[in-house]
């Protein structure tokens, strides 16, 4: 293990890189080419929470690869250093994932102990695209990042948020083109900061190959190939046999002029019908995914594309990626951007996921959505359809469409100190992704906690005198918001103080999130989707019975971008003998908010969890 000097200046560091190399080599083989990748880093453990972290090293494989070499070494603070022997590797079994683990068990671990790591496997060559990320959330003294390719190859780059361009070296191999990239003193960029898209602003590097000039091949893996290939195979002709199959499986679909709803009525038929896993082995026809009920993702696609031509629907194949994985750039072609596949409809201007079994038309993956697309069109030449590929933005649905309406009466007028409080909740769009599909994916008695779960998190009860719940299951997804409907005593949101009553008045809204920033915030706001809140909150007063303090409840907060209100929270209340009214508006219109807006989106969803703080007094006249 080599010296590293002046490692005083990583004291506040729980832990730090010294050293963080990665380098891909491709090397010919009879089969083609394979390439080996090694992981080499040396650690800096500064901290009892890090001694903690290192007591296990897993071993960073997968299915598709054989490791070569693994080796760890750890030097003491006194200067000694031991070797950790293959036989300390040991496995574990992840039951709920049917995953195993191997790692190696270390021990004697102290602070200011160094531990290197080096790790050398043999895998499928990464040709088609490839992201290396050359920050880290801890510093990084030297980062080195190396490809070592044939001559005939020439490979395609692009470095993103101040990544150096790679140098690139024909001389010290024989036969063979080095690109390296080398950078000190990496700044730690912590993925700390909430609602944020920290792949989207660390350092990194892409590549691909692009050309073999020992083939006379150019502009490989490039978008107008991949349009091709995939039409020409998921619109392939259907042998007789499917075709019937086809007819029907589809003979129960309902055509009507709502195009949304056929469409709705033919994904609800495949997904309730056909198991889908990308790990299914390949059927030899439509016919047999049919009769087999499982279907992997290019099967479970073409059994969709023939749906939608059986029943004459327009639709685009779309393929996307997650935008807080591997952000999509549209100037860098890449099938690492072409993972997951969408269907557009150009219609009526909506997507569908089609291997999502919670999804219904309209919803489709947030993160998937507000990011690029390649949408695979066809144009008519001469009678013959002729795919194209083009990169579009896959638009997201907008605030109004995930909108949670909250309808909340407290009637005080039985016990002051008791007072009923009836609440009715309707979730729009994403929130009905996470609750609707809950009822038929689980037993009925687990269903029952997990909806005493979701009231108790928006009501803070735990005893209900009435829980009832409409349009869950997934029936009702992407057609219908689920709805919520309780009531229950609500002694504890009353407080006597002397001659007064203190009634939490935030609560009946439910927990809501906070956002303080203790450290300097680093990276812009990002969220999943747009959404909004409207809250009504009224409140049945007897005749011997005054508020106080109702003008605290009179809130007002706005993020302006672009000379228009893309993020706001407003609180209001009128007041009609008996009866007062207390109206909440709360709503983000955007997915992106600059970094310099932060401190106003701050405000804005502190706004909901101080009114959630809020207390009114009650006093007897």
């Amino acid at each position: 293990m080599p010296k590293f000097e002046n490692l005083s200046k990583f004291d506040k560091e729980n832990e730090a890189f010294l050293k963080k190399t990665i380098s891909i080599e491709y090397v010919p083989v009879k089969e083609g080419i394979s390439q080996y990748y090694l992981l080499h880093q040396v650690i800096l453990i500064n901290s009892d929470e890090a001694v903690n972290s290192y007591n296990k090293i897993y071993i960073p494989s997968s299915k598709n690869e054989r490791i070569e070499k693994c080796k760890v070494r750890v030097r003491l603070k006194n200067g000694k250093e031991f070797d950790i022997d293959a036989k300390d590797i040991k496995e574990e079994v992840d039951e709920e994932k049917d995953v195993k683990y191997n790692y190696f068990a270390v021990k004697g671990l102290e602070k200011g102990a160094i531990i290197e790591q080096l790790f050398l496997f043999e895998q499928a060559p990464d040709f088609n695209g490839k992201t290396i990320f050359m920050q880290s959330e801890l510093p990084i003294e030297t980062f080195s990042f190396n490809i070592i390719y044939p001559k005939h190859l020439v490979l395609k780059t692009k470095s993103y948020n101040g990544v150096a361009e790679p140098v690139i070296d024909s001389e010290t191999y024989e036969n063979k083109t080095l690109l390296s990239i080398t950078d000190k003193d990496v700044t730690a960029l912590k993925d700390d900061d909430k609602f944020s898209n920290w792949k989207n602003h660390v350092k990194s590097f892409r590549f691909k190959l692009d050309e073999n000039t020992a083939r006379g091949t150019k502009n490989l893996y490039n978008f107008k190939s991949f349009s091709t290939n995939v039409y020409e195979n998921l619109n392939e002709e259907i042998d007789k046999k499917s075709l019937k199959a086809i007819d029907d499986f589809f003979k129960s679909i309902k055509v009507t002029s709502d195009e949304q709803a056929t469409i709705w009525s033919l994904e609800d038929k495949i997904k309730k019908n056909i198991n889908y896993s990308n790990y299914f082995d390949p059927k030899e026809n439509l016919s047999k995914v049919i009769e087999s009920k499982q279907a992997n993702q290019s099967e479970i696609v073409k059994l969709f594309i023939n749906g939608f031509k059986k029943f004459n629907i327009p639709f685009q194949i779309v393929f996307a990626s997650d935008r807080f994985s591997v952000p999509f750039d549209k100037d860098f072609e890449s099938y690492e951007n072409l993972d997951e596949v969408l269907f557009y409809f150009p219609k009526i201007d909506k997507y569908l996921y089609p291997t999502g079994v919670s999804y219904r038309i309209p919803l489709i993956p947030s993160e998937l959505a507000d990011n690029n697309g390649l949408f695979i069109k066809t144009k008519e030449y001469s009678g013959v359809t002729m795919p194209f590929g083009q990169v579009e933005k896959i638009s997201i649905l907008d605030a109004e469409y995930t909108k949670d309406i909250m309808n909340i009466e407290v009637d005080f007028t039985k016990d002051i100190q008791n007072p009923t409080v009836t609440t009715k909740i309707e979730f729009g769009g994403y929130s009905n992704v996470n609750l609707q599909p809950i009822k038929d994916l689980v037993e009925k008695d687990q269903y029952q906690l997990i909806l005493k779960d979701i009231a108790e998190n928006y009501t803070g009860s735990t005893e209900f005198i009435k829980l009832e719940t409409k349009n869950d299951g997934l029936d009702f997804v992407g057609k219908m918001p689920f709805t919520l409907n309780v009531s229950f005593e609500g002694k504890n949101l009353i407080k006597k103080a002397a001659d007064n009553y203190l009634f939490s008045i935030g609560e009946t809204i439910g927990k809501q999130t906070e956002l303080y920033q203790v450290s300097t915030r680093k990276l812009p706001v990002e969220i999943n989707f747009p959404h909004a809140y409207v809250r009504k909150i009224k409140l049945i007063l007897p005749d011997n019975v005054t508020v106080k303090n109702l003008e605290k409840l009179i809130m007002d907060y706005n993020l302006v971008m672009n000379n228009k209100t893309e993020a706001k929270f407003n609180s209001s209340y009128t007041k009609e003998g008996n009866t007062i009214i207390v109206q909440n508006t709360e709503f983000y219109n955007v997915v992106k908010y600059p970094l310099e807006l932060f401190d106003a989106y701050k405000n804005v969803i502190n706004a909901a969890a101080d009114f959630n703080k809020m207390v009114i007094v009650l006093t007897k006249n």
